[in-house]
């Protein structure tokens, strides 16, 4: 390269370097900021581990929150679910008929306290010795002390049982847990971005199924200067500008919900060493989605 060529380029650089240090001491800006669109995506996962048997989405669909989209295959945690429950059973079948057991015993009982009510009657009627009563009378506690010891040993031995199937049921719990995971439901509200399977195949827990974001509003991610920031608040509504045609803009409300307390270097390709030294800060735009924003779209703003 000629030293007369180097020389041009040099001029040339430092003309448009002016040209745009001028442009932007300039009053008559149309905006006071600019940035990209962006908006908070959610990759759906499964929770679950098989065949996909539904899996009724498409790109670009509406879902609600809470909206039934798929099911993983739930056939070996059903099958599971069936044996701990006849395990149950089967243990429950070894509890004592504690009624049945007692009843023999309940009967000697009843027999012995009828005796004791006609004795007594018999020895105030001076028809009986006083013996006898107290015979009986004896055999009846016998006979309760018998009945209580017998029902406290029956009941503890039931017990046992009963507490053996508890672990078994917080295994059947879990299975629902599982199956109930099986059911792929649409946990937010939004637009389809990206749909990662299809149906019959294979997942895994923790695999993306999709892709998902409210695109109703998006969040315009701007930068201003230090001395930009005493203009802008949080709740403070402002203009949002969007290319239309070639010299003009289409205006959209915009809310500004988050300001960065925090300065950086300016995010984007700088022309002159002064300007790359520049600090500036992050602000958070919402704006109402008419249908034509999309993620990563450039708009500038009018505070």
């Amino acid at each position: 390269m000629t030293i007369k060529k180097v020389h041009m380029q040099k001029t040339l650089f430092a003309a448009i370097t002016i040209i745009f240090l001028t442009s932007c001491g300039n009053n008559n800006r149309k905006f006071d900021a600019s940035g990209t669109f962006e908006t908070d995506e959610t990759i759906v996962s499964t929770e679950a581990t098989g065949t996909i048997l539904e899996f009724n989405l498409r790109e670009g669909e509406m879902l609600e929150a809470g909206q039934y989209v798929g099911l993983v295959d739930t056939t070996q945690l059903f099958l599971r679910k069936k044996q701990l429950e006849a395990q149950i059973v089967s243990i429950l079948s070894q509890k004592p008929d504690i009624s049945a057991q007692l009843g023999s015993l309940q009967a000697q009982l009843k027999a012995a306290e009828k005796e004791q009510q006609r004795f007594t009657r018999l020895v105030q009627q001076e028809a009986a010795p006083r013996k006898q009563l107290d015979d009986i009378t004896a055999q009846v506690q016998v006979l309760r002390e018998q009945i209580e010891a017998q029902l406290s040993s029956l009941s503890i031995s039931s017990e046992s049982i009963t507490q053996q199937t508890i672990p078994l049921q917080v295994q059947i719990d879990q299975i629902n847990d599982q199956l109930n995971k099986c059911r792929i439901m649409n946990p937010v509200k939004g637009t389809v971005i990206e749909k990662y399977v299809e149906e019959k195949e294979m997942t895994a827990v923790g695999k993306p199924l999709y892709r998902i974001a409210d695109l109703s509003y998006l969040t315009l991610r701007a930068y201003i200067t230090g001395n930009q920031l005493p203009q802008v608040k949080l709740n403070q509504q402002v203009t949002v500008l969007i290319d239309s045609t070639k010299n003009h803009y289409r205006e959209l409300p915009g809310t500004i919900t988050w300001i960065s307390d925090r300065s950086e270097f300016t995010p984007k390709s700088i022309q002159t060493k002064d300007e790359r030294a520049n600090l500036v800060y992050a602000v958070k735009i919402r704006v109402k989605n008419d249908g034509t924003l999309k993620t990563g779209m450039y708009a500038e703003v009018k505070f």
